[in-house]
């Protein structure tokens, strides 16, 4: 897990170093570090959160092994999943 804020400040120069970990696959997911929740980098309801908030994982296993629960809009199946194995 690698909180947003971690990778520099908010500039240029840190977009570009995000962008090469996207590409390269060392992040490949973002999470809410408030709500404990994951989802695709896509993910609408993900790119609204505050930088400070952000969190990425390099997949959806480091994410689970970090305590978040997948995304109800970009991992829906997952969502459901998790659902029914917490009530």
């Amino acid at each position: 897990m690698i909180a947003h804020k971690e990778i520099g400040l908010e500039n240029f120069a840190t977009s570009r170093k995000l962008k090469g970990m996207i590409d390269n696959g060392e992040i490949r997911m973002a999470g809410n570090r408030n709500l404990k929740i994951y989802g695709q980098l896509s993910c609408g309801s993900g790119k609204r959160m505050k930088r400070s908030n952000r969190v990425f994982f390099a997949d959806e296993r480091d994410a689970l092994s970090h305590g978040y629960r997948p995304c109800g809009h970009c991992l829906r199946e997952a969502y459901l999943k998790w659902k029914q194995g917490s009530d």
